[in-house]
C-alpha cells in the first residue's frame, strides 16, 4: 500500500505559526471525517449525486469488454490516436507514461513487443495536429475518441479532420479504425457511432470527465497498448477497503485533504504543489491540477453565498523544478503545501561510476542514482521545513499499475473529502461552461447568437 507520512505539517517540526498541532485537530474533526465518509459511502449509488467512480473497481462487465475489444484488436495496428481534452485525455496520459516503458513511442516494435505506439491529441494547436497526422500512417491507426456530450467542440473538431482523413485513404472500411467512448444513450457522438457503425465504449452516468480515469476512458487506452488492467483494478480495489475505513487516523485519503483544508483556513496556504520524485509521474501532476482546481475552485457554497474559494494547485518535477521553483518555495511567500511523491523502488538500479576519485566529486562514485534521487527528495524537504515550510510525502513501493491505481484513487477520494469540508458543489464546473457557450457562439453555433452579439460587444468588435 502507498503510504502518507505528514509530520512536516505539524507545528512541533514547523513552527506554530505555519504549522498544525495534527494530533488536536485530527480529534477536533473526528466525527465530521467519519460523516463524510460515511455519507459518500452511502451516496455513492444514488442517481445524481456524481459518485459512481467510486464503483468503477467493480464494474466488471466494462473490464471485461475493454480486455475482449483489446484482444481482438492486438497485432491490427502500430498506432493508437486517442482524440479527447481534459478529464478525457489527462488520466490516460497520466497512467501510460507512468506504466509504459519510457520513451516507448520511439522504442522499436521488438522493443515494444510488438504493441503500438500511444498518441494523444489533447490540444487543437494547428502545428501540432498537423505535425502528427503527417507522420502517422491512418490505415494503421486505431483512433479512439472520447467526449460524453459528443458535443465537445475541441475534440469533435479533431475528429472531423481525422474522419475526413480516414475515409480518404480507407473508404467505408474507415470505420474499423473508430472506437468511440461517448455516453450509452444520447449526445452527437452516440448518434454518429451507431449511424456510421463504430465499435462504442460507454462513459458512465454520473461520473465527472475529472473522475473518468478507471472507466472505459482510461482503461481502453491502456488494455490496447498491453498494460495490465487487472492490476489496475486491484489496487482500486484494495484502497477503496482501506478508505472506508471511518477513522482519520487510519484513512490517508482524510488526513490529507483535512490538512489541504486547514492549510488553506487556518495558515492561508492555498497553494497546493505536486511534486513526485520521478519522471514517469510527471503527468500524474497534470491529472491532479485538474482534479484539484476543477472540484474545488467554486464561487458559491451549497448554501448559495459567495465564496470564492478552492486552492490552486501547482505542477513541479523532482529534482528538475530544485533548480527552478525550491528558492521561491523556501524563501517567497509562505502560502504554499507541498506534496512529495517518492518511489520506494525503481524498475533499474542505475550505478554511478567512480571515475574521478582524485576530485571532488569521488563522492558520488560507487553510489546509485536512485540513493541520489531520493536523497534529494529527503533533503528537500528537510530544507522546506527548516523554512517553516509545510509538505506531506506518499511513498509508492513501485511505480506499476497496482501502486499508481492506489494513488490516483486516494486523490479522487481526498478531492470528494475535501470538497465536503468546504461545503461546496465538488462534482460541477459552472465556470468552464460560460467559456465553452463562449466559443459555441464564436464559433456560429446555431441557438448562440444572443450570446454572439453580447460577446462581440464584451469584445469591442462590433
Amino acid at each position: 500500500m502507498i503510504d502518507l507520512c505528514c509530520r512536516n505539517v505539524d507545528a512541533s517540526v514547523i513552527g506554530q505559526e505555519n504549522g498544525l498541532e495534527l494530533e488536536t485537530e485530527f480529534a477536533a474533526y473526528k466525527d465530521i471525517i467519519a460523516g463524510i465518509i460515511a455519507s459518500l459511502n452511502q451516496r455513492k449509488d444514488k442517481p445524481g449525486q456524481w459518485l459512481q467512480w467510486m464503483n468503477l473497481g467493480y464494474n466488471e462487465e466494462t473490464i471485461w469488454y475493454v480486455k475482449e475489444y483489446a484482444s481482438m484488436v492486438k497485432d491490427r495496428f502500430e498506432n493508437i490516436l486517442v482524440l479527447g481534452i481534459g478529464g478525457s485525455a489527462l488520466g490516460g496520459i497520466a497512467l501510460t507514461e507512468a506504466l509504459l516503458k519510457p520513451y516507448w513511442n520511439i522504442l522499436s516494435d521488438e522493443q515494444r513487443e510488438g504493441l503500438p505506439r500511444i498518441f494523444f491529441l489533447d490540444n487543437i494547436d494547428p502545428d501540432t495536429m498537423t505535425g502528427l497526422l503527417s507522420f502517422l500512417d491512418l490505415k494503421k491507426t486505431l483512433v479512439n475518441v472520447i467526449t460524453k456530450s459528443g458535443s465537445t467542440a475541441e475534440t469533435m473538431s479533431q475528429f472531423m479532420i481525422v474522419k475526413d482523413l480516414l475515409e480518404k485513404e480507407l473508404g467505408d472500411n474507415y470505420r474499423y479504425n473508430v472506437v468511440a467512448t461517448t455516453d450509452k444513450r444520447t449526445g452527437i457522438l452516440r448518434q454518429i457511432a451507431e449511424q456510421e457503425g463504430y465499435k462504442t465504449f460507454v462513459v458512465p452516468d454520473d461520473v465527472g470527465g475529472r473522475f473518468s480515469v478507471f472507466s472505459a476512458v482510461g482503461l481502453l487506452p491502456l488494455a490496447l497498448v498491453g498494460i495490465d488492467i487487472d492490476s489496475i483494478v486491484n489496487g482500486i480495489k484494495d484502497m477503496d477497503l482501506a478508505l472506508k475505513n471511518t477513522d482519520i487516523n487510519e484513512n490517508i485519503a482524510a488526513q490529507n485533504a483535512l490538512i489541504h483544508f486547514l492549510m488553506d483556513t487556518k495558515k492561508g496556504k492555498n497553494l497546493s504543489v505536486m511534486m513526485p520524485y520521478s519522471s514517469r509521474l510527471k503527468y500524474v501532476s497534470d491529472w491532479y491540477a485538474q482534479l484539484w482546481a476543477e472540484s474545488l475552485g467554486k464561487n458559491k457554497d451549497i448554501d448559495g453565498n459567495n465564496v470564492n474559494i478552492g486552492p490552486t494547485p501547482i505542477k513541479a518535477l523532482g529534482v528538475t523544478d530544485q533548480h527552478s521553483q525550491i528558492q521561491l518555495y523556501n524563501e517567497g511567500p509562505n502560502n504554499k503545501i507541498i506534496n512529495f511523491i517518492r518511489v520506494k523502488e525503481f524498475d533499474n538500479t542505475l550505478d554511478i561510476p567512480n571515475i574521478f576519485e582524485y576530485t571532488g566529486l569521488n563522492y558520488l562514485g560507487g553510489k546509485t542514482m536512485n540513493q541520489l534521487l531520493n536523497a534529494e527528495a529527503d533533503s528537500t524537504r528537510v530544507a522546506l521545513a527548516d523554512y517553516g515550510r509545510p509538505t506531506v510525502t506518499i511513498t509508492l513501493p513501485k511505480v506499476d499499475g497496482y501502486n499508481v491505481a492506489q494513488l490516483l484513487y486516494m486523490f479522487e477520494v481526498q478531492t470528494a473529502i475535501a470538497g465536503e469540508l468546504y461545503k461546496i458543489n465538488t462534482f460541477n464546473q459552472p465556470g468552464v461552461e460560460q467559456a465553452k457557450n463562449y466559443t459555441y457562439a464564436l464559433m456560429g453555433r446555431a441557438g448562440y447568437e444572443d450570446s454572439a452579439q453580447t460577446l462581440k460587444e464584451k469584445m469591442g468588435t462590433v
